[in-house]
């Protein structure tokens, strides 16, 4: 931009264009706010994502309390060795059952199914099996297995924990 110097009228003065400054300050500074906000943005994506982490593990550490301490699953769907000592190797990978009936019972199953890992329906119906004690076929559970009666949150739970195990490690 070219401004006549006052003094005579006539002599060309380059002036520095202090818009144009004014104009590149503001640029930078709005990138710099932008980078901010992503910053902050993706903290706030990061703790929100921690924090249901931390649920889901809360989440599978109840599920595991209630599956190996109260339900003690593992006396039926988890291998016994020779000695009727559970397989920590294979936890609930699924084992022949060792209860059997005082007088035949039709029916009696001869095995318990794997639910570790990859449980035998998806986690609605093990939700309604647990709650209700009917599986997916609209039948009651048949003995051994007891008929739970669990609330929906300790049996989602039970779900969320099943489901978190590795098999075959």
């Amino acid at each position: 931009m070219r401004i006549f110097s006052a003094r005579d009228g006539k002599t060309p003065r380059k002036v520095t264009n202090n818009l144009s400054k004014f104009y590149v300050y503001v640029s930078i500074l709005g990138l710099v706010a932008l980078f901010g906000l992503a910053l902050v943005a993706r903290a706030q994506q990061a703790k929100a994502g921690a924090a249901a982490h931390s649920d889901n593990s809360a989440q599978i550490m109840r599920g595991k309390y209630i599956v190996e301490g109260v339900a003690r699953c593992g006396q039926c769907h988890t291998p016994h060795d020779e000695n009727g000592v559970e397989d920590p190797e294979h936890p609930l990978e699924g084992a022949a059952l060792w209860l059997n009936p005082t007088m035949p019972i039709a029916g009696w199953p001869l095995r318990a199914p794997r639910i570790g890992g990859t449980p035998p329906a998806t986690d609605a119906q093990m939700v309604m099996l647990l709650t209700t004690g009917i599986w997916i076929d609209g039948k009651h559970l048949r003995a051994p297995m007891p008929q739970f009666r669990m609330s929906p949150e300790d049996a989602a739970a039970v779900v969320a924990y099943l489901r978190s195990m590795k098999m075959g490690q």
